[in-house]
């Protein structure tokens, strides 16, 4: 191994465990790349990560940098495996995580019933004291009946404690009192205050935030202690970095603290990659669209920057408001349309698609396990865009058997044969997934013909083509290793943090001395922290984005501010900047005062990241690549015969032209005819679109 450098990325999903391993030559920059997947191993997670690292063999002791993601937190979360909590909040103000907000979805439901707690309101108790929404105190703190508390908490088998007072994110100082006598009294319970997470206004919102921390941080951080020690038994001697919900990595012991930040750790790291991607070929505005067996996931890219949002809802559907968790997350759009979606007819004769997923068992009909449902899937497979001779890799044999009969079921509903109705499902999965798509584009004010669709997961090269086109996008691109591209995006990730923080103040002249103080004071925290973890000054760098909205409306814009330290003479150039933003999602701008609501720093540190080098062209022909011809229903287009591509022979320089598919081991790309296609120095893959605004 010497003169060779290991950088290795494992994302833990609900199915598998990915791994993307980049062995790299110190002195000639030649890197060999290794992917794999094994089972996931529920409760035992760290036991898949250790079993993909053997399976891919890749000796812990040489790793030099290791970045981990995985879908523990959310799982905990959605199948109500956490721990008891209990709540400590402001005197008068424990039915707030109960009262929640009075906006619903289901909103003509007489019996509608809002989302049940996760702390029972017996667990949830009051301390005297109180600030006003400047940190100013109103009422001193009380303290006497803490003990009382917490004896309660403990006879109740109470595990966690979330703290949470009323304006703590202008003045943390009763939440800080409160911890430490929780530390002092009750050393061994998990305690969180809610300024620890986030120091933004909006009292429920803030407090299920917290709430939700404390449910999953002692599972967390057992996973996270097992996963260390289990790696460090294998020789490992390096830092261990988790991948966050912003788009960034962080320590293992920053995330152990607060294991709430990677909720969303696995779409997050595949948007970055596509960040990073859209960098690396030229192309800073990008639609990434992550399509895996069960949802979908879109979000948008503009100029390299992806957006970090802190309005952010779990379980949120048409029938029930969810829960919000006011942590960084990238901003996205999810919605139930995968591999594994399940076709259905509705009473009134309407083929749907989706929410409802087949999962991995018994999954979709082809997988032979006893599922008897039609997917998106098995609609794919019968019309011969996935290679029934070379399913799942070659890993399983199809179950055309099943396919046909599933499929010949929701034609017999509809009137027509089984053909017809796997074009159908394809049709309105595809118009899902547009839907979607124009929801983080059209909707928000920007034209999908101004950016470049990078798709991928396992389900997404076989939809991008068509969904393009109907977009009119200016080309997609299908990154190399498309099914484990989230852990390929990890390792282009920084060390990042963000910090948000509330605070009102007036954009007029003398306003720009305290929104520069308050950034200087966040940017000396966040120097601070990142000196504690010996990262030096020079590696770090801020970027800083106000919060800004017209006086008394309730939501806020956010807005770059570019340049370096704020003076007065700058605060017309960052109003008219907020304007422009504002104009372009809602279509209009007021003639009325702005205001700066808060901060939004982002503070970031190199740790590691990988550094992509082209490959250089071997001169092969493209015909080295072509393994085979058949028939393919590309549904609107019709039946044409396709050439079959091994993409494991691809090389960059090749170039064809559809009707073509191409097939490796974790996905299948779909070119339709008129698509010209070329590999480009990275192996990624280039479908360049004809007859784009075509319906998908």
């Amino acid at each position: 191994m010497s003169g060779r450098t290991l950088r290795v990325a494992t994302d833990v999903g609900g199915t598998f465990t990915d791994l993307v391993c980049f062995e790299t030559d110190s002195a000639t920059g030649e890197a060999r790349i290794v992917t794999a997947k094994s089972d996931t191993t529920p409760p035992d997670f760290e036991r898949g990560v250790l079993d993909v690292l053997a399976k891919g063999g890749v000796d812990p002791a040489a790793i030099a940098f290791f970045a981990h993601g995985t879908t523990v937190v959310i799982n905990a979360l959605t199948e109500r495996k956490g721990v008891k909590v209990g709540l400590i909040t402001t005197a008068g103000f424990r039915d707030s995580l109960e009262i929640a907000r009075g906006n619903r979805p289901d909103f003509f439901n007489l019996h509608y019933r809002k989302p049940e707690v996760f702390v029972p309101r017996y667990l949830r108790r009051e301390v005297p004291g109180r600030l006003s929404y400047k940190g100013e105190e109103v009422a001193p703190l009380d303290l006497s009946g803490l003990p009382a508390i917490l004896a309660d908490f403990q006879a109740e088998g109470v595990e966690a404690i979330a703290v949470c007072f009323l304006h703590s994110y202008a003045n943390p100082a009763h939440e800080e009192a409160v911890i430490a006598e929780i530390r002092r009294l009750w050393p061994e319970i998990s305690a969180v205050a809610s300024h620890q997470i986030t120091r933004e206004w909006r009292e429920y919102e803030r407090t299920n935030t917290t709430v939700m921390s404390a449910y999953v941080q002692p599972a967390a951080e057992r996973y996270l202690t097992r996963l260390d020690e289990g790696l460090r038994a294998k020789g490992f001697a390096g830092n261990l970095f988790i991948m966050q919900s912003n788009c960034g990595v962080d320590s293992l012991e920053s995330v152990s603290r607060i294991p709430i930040t990677m909720v969303e750790s696995g779409p997050a790291s595949g948007f970055w990659g596509a960040a990073e991607l859209g960098k690396l070929i030229g192309e800073p505005n990008v639609l990434a669209l992550d399509i895996g067996g069960t949802t979908a996931k879109c979000s948008l890219i503009e100029d390299g920057k992806v957006k970090i949002m802190t309005d952010y809802w779990i379980e949120r559907d048409r029938t029930s408001a969810g829960y919000p968790i006011m942590v960084p997350v990238v901003d996205l759009v999810e919605i139930g349309n995968g591999g594994g979606s399940i076709a259905w007819v509705d009473d009134f004769g309407k083929l749907h698609v989706g929410p409802q997923s087949a999962g991995a068992m018994p999954g979709p009909a082809a997988y032979g396990r006893g599922g008897n449902k039609a997917t998106t899937t098995d609609a794919n497979l019968w019309l011969g865009r996935i290679n029934r001779d070379y399913f799942c890799g070659g890993t399983v044999e199809a179950d055309m058997a099943a396919a046909e009969q599933a499929l010949g079921e929701i034609g017999a509903r509809l009137g027509v044969t089984a053909d017809e109705a796997a074009r159908g499902i394809i049709r309105i999965a595809n118009n899902n997934m547009v839907n979607a798509l124009k929801l983080v584009s059209l909707n928000r004010g920007f034209d999908p013909r101004d950016f470049t669709l990078v798709a991928f997961g396992g389900g997404g090269a076989m939809h991008a083509a068509a969904l393009g086109a109907e977009l009119g996008v200016k080309k997609v691109v299908i990154p190399a290793g498309a099914s484990v591209f989230s852990a390929w995006g990890m390792m282009m990730s920084d060390l990042r943090r963000d910090y948000f923080v509330t605070k009102l103040a007036d954009l007029n002249e003398g306003g720009a001395a305290g929104i520069e103080a308050l950034f200087a004071e966040t940017e000396a925290l966040a120097m601070s922290q990142f000196r504690q973890e010996g990262i030096g000054e020079s590696k770090v760098e801020f970027l800083r984005y106000g919060k800004f909205r017209y006086q008394n409306q309730e939501h806020t814009t956010e807005v770059l501010i570019e340049g370096g330290r704020i003076s007065d003479e700058r605060l017309a150039a960052i109003e008219a900047a907020f304007h422009e933003a504002y104009e372009r999602e809602y279509t209009y701008r007021l003639k009325a005062p702005v205001e700066l609501v808060g901060i939004h720093l982002v503070a970031s540190a190199a740790v590691g990241k990988l550094a992509m080098q082209e490959k250089p062209a071997s001169g092969r022909p493209t015909s080295d690549a072509l393994k085979a011809e058949r028939p393919v229903d590309f549904a609107l287009e019709g039946i044409h015969t396709a050439g079959i591509y091994d993409g494991e022979k691809l090389e960059p320089g090749m170039a064809f032209s559809g009707p073509a598919v191409i097939e490796d081991p974790g996905t299948t790309v779909v070119i339709h005819p008129g698509n010209r296609c070329e590999v480009d120095g990275f192996g990624n893959i280039h479908i360049h679109l004809n007859g784009a605004g075509r319906p998908a």
